[in-house]
């Protein structure tokens, strides 16, 4: 029993490394099942001495071979990371609490409070941004005390040479006026941008290698 604990031990911890620092820093749904699965076989080897642990390891290899193609799959799909990790939502903008986005989310206003508050923020007025990310955690941006300028907020307007038309609509801006822009600078082709954001009449653009 001790040697099947020492061996699954230093199994998983391989597994996790080849997976990447990602599953490590953040849990995405499907991460989390995956380290429940390969959790609830090694408990079950190690109980049951008798089985092969051959049995074992072979399943957990498999989970491994999934999660790394996942995420070589969300790495060139847009729709695919969506739909596997989710997207991040905007719970206040501007200052206003948007309800239809906290109800497409099921969040309600008791989260909203205590995430604000383990942010140290005590007052929604004093908030400009909130973002609901999918990971469950909510990334704050207060308002600019004693400044007349509010501050904005950098939304990508492109991601993979795909436009965020939800973006430009948060900016009040639209397709075309974001391709005429895109031509002013030399840039033709949407699908050859990686990134693409807009703050301040401020464009930052990063082309696909």
């Amino acid at each position: 029993m001790i040697a099947r604990t020492l061996f699954l031990y230093f199994l998983i911890l391989l597994i996790f490394r080849i997976m990447g620092k990602r599953e490590i820093g953040e849990l995405s749904i499907l991460d989390l099942v995956v380290f429940i699965m390969i959790g609830e076989m090694a408990v079950i080897a190690i109980e049951k001495t008798e089985d092969p642990l051959l049995h074992t390891v072979v399943p957990m290899l498999v989970l491994m071979i999934i999660q790394i193609l996942f995420a070589l799959l969300s790495l060139k799909s847009e729709t695919f990371r969506e739909l596997v990790d989710g997207k991040p939502t905007i719970i206040i903008n501007k200052g206003k609490i948007d309800e239809e986005a906290m109800r497409k989310q099921r969040y309600n206003f008791d989260d909203l409070l205590v995430q604000l508050r383990e942010k140290n923020v005590k007052n929604v007025a004093d908030v400009e941004f909130a973002i609901l990310e999918p990971s469950g955690k909510l990334s704050v941006f207060e308002k600019e005390k004693g400044k007349k300028k509010q501050p904005s907020l950098a939304l990508p307007l492109i991601k993979d040479g795909v436009i965020q038309e939800e973006h430009l609509a948060l900016i009040d801006q639209t397709n075309l006026w974001l391709r005429q822009q895109l031509r002013k600078r030399g840039y033709k082709d949407i699908k050859k941008i990686s990134y693409c954001t807009y703050e301040d009449g401020i464009f930052y653009i990063d082309e696909k290698d």
